[in-house]
């Protein structure tokens, strides 16, 4: 199973410092709805699940390094775009840092992917808002192209919804923890 789409990340080139585009990215790296978020959480899920569901275990994990991947890249961006950057959120000119606090930690499987799904269908629609309103051209392209596996995580996240909802009985239920 791919857990990324197989093509290049548009390359950074000929980026400007821009404060206010640099908050954004800043925001994609640790802010609410943020790629530290989701490696945080697919991690702890990864480790949650690995006597209760190895295969799910699995792609939690490798989903969790495509994302960071994807930090990576805001982290990159964020500083050629002239920030510092940390693990922490601008949101109206204040600087917060990230904190695990952030996550929603479900004790039950079907919570558990019905929330990953709810946090990669908002964090591409940031992404897209945030497309609308960036004017630099590069930015948009990695933006589009985070999104492609966005999209795909929100994929198989609904194939194994949609296994649990049909073989709920074969898989454990129950609390993890």
């Amino acid at each position: 199973m791919n857990y990324f789409i197989n093509k290049p990340y548009p390359e950074m080139t000929d980026i400007k410092e821009n404060p206010q585009y640099a908050s954004l990215m800043l925001s994609n790296l640790a802010g609410l709805y943020s790629e530290m978020n989701a490696i945080s959480l697919y991690f702890y899920n990864h480790v949650i699940l690995k006597d209760v569901w190895p295969e799910l275990s699995v792609a939690m994990e490798k989903i969790s390094i495509v994302e960071m991947h994807h930090l990576d890249i805001f982290a990159h961006l964020a500083y050629h775009l002239g920030a510092d950057p940390r693990l922490w959120d601008c949101q109206q000119g204040c600087l917060e840092y990230w904190s695990p606090g952030y996550n929603v930690y479900p004790s039950h499987l079907k919570s558990l992917l019905e929330n990953a799904i709810i946090q990669e269908q908002n964090t591409i629609a940031i992404y897209q808002q945030q497309i609308t309103c960036i004017k630099e051209r590069t930015i948009q392209k990695i933006l589009h192209r985070i999104i492609e596996d966005e999209e795909l995580h929100i994929q198989i996240f609904e194939y194994f919804l949609n296994e649990y909802l049909q073989n709920s009985s074969e898989i454990e239920k129950g609390r993890f923890i």
